[in-house]
């Protein structure tokens, strides 16, 4: 989930490669390696890996459930991060095969895998931009091309605003965000926090070799974030592991399920 901008520096830990080194991926360097092995030694690889791959499953259910059960066939991915397993056209569209998704992000390795997977792949597209700048994002040409700004949105902020530090006013963003899309609308945002960790303070430590850091907020400042906004059932913040469970998803107590909180809310 990267939101470094700039050129391209594999000797940088970025957070985008680590997220993909902790699913298992191939696109990253040594220095993002590296990076992912310290936060291994401070909460254990187990709970690192767990946490990234509830958050992985999360968001594939919830894009299901939104396609399936709320009839949203537009998705705003913000902060897509590399390409790997469950990418949202291929949830969304297997639900609607007429769906359509944009991806956002500001990172060149991120935007060039992006661009080569979706090459002639119909309903999708990449933008570069900064989450810092919502109105950017909104106001995109090709964003706007391929999404009706006039019909429902899923705006999607999948583990990426804990790499928005409380200067930047993430709570602000989001409302700008919102108040782009019309009402039917839904807002998913998934987050880390510390509420059940300790030494959650040495991994945010190993964050700040990256451009952005690592933010980690509590429950009711991650509520606070979806702007007031109603949440959908279950009608409150859930650990990754609790939002709507299916067969194949771990509890919220087997490792890393109480890492990040969830939820979806809806503009009415």
């Amino acid at each position: 989930m990267a939101l470094e901008a700039g050129a391209f520096r594999p000797d940088i830990p970025n957070v985008a490669r680590m997220y993909d080194y902790m699913l298992g991926g191939k696109d990253n360097y040594p220095s993002d390696r590296e990076a992912a092995q310290e936060t291994f030694a401070v909460l254990g690889e187990d709970v690192v890996r767990g946490s990234v791959l509830q958050n992985r499953e999360f968001l594939a259910r919830a894009v299901r459930y939104l396609a399936a059960e709320r009839g949203i066939r537009q998705f705003l991915d913000i902060g897509t991060g590399l390409p790997t397993m469950n990418s949202v056209h291929e949830v969304a569209q297997s639900v609607a095969p007429g769906s359509r998704i944009a991806y956002v992000d500001n990172d060149p390795v991120v935007l060039a895998h992006a661009r080569d997977m979706l090459n002639c792949l119909p309903g999708t597209m990449i933008a570069g931009h900064d989450l810092r700048d919502p109105a950017a994002i909104t106001a995109d040409a090709g964003i706007r091309a391929l999404l009706d700004f006039d019909q429902p949105v899923a705006v999607l902020l999948i583990a990426i605003l804990h790499f928005i530090a409380d200067r930047d006013d993430p709570a602000g963003i989001v409302s700008a965000l919102m108040a782009a899309v019309p009402p039917g609308s839904c807002l998913v945002i998934s987050h880390l926090t510390a509420d059940h960790y300790t030494h959650a303070d040495k991994v945010a430590d190993v964050y700040q070799e990256t451009a952005p850091g690592l933010h980690l907020r509590s429950r009711a400042a991650v509520e606070a974030l979806f702007d007031g906004l109603p949440l959908l059932p279950p009608g409150e913040l859930a650990y990754t592991g609790d939002w709507q469970p299916d067969a194949d998803t771990p509890p919220a107590s087997s490792p890393g399920g109480s890492a990040i909180w969830c939820g979806i809310a809806r503009k009415a």
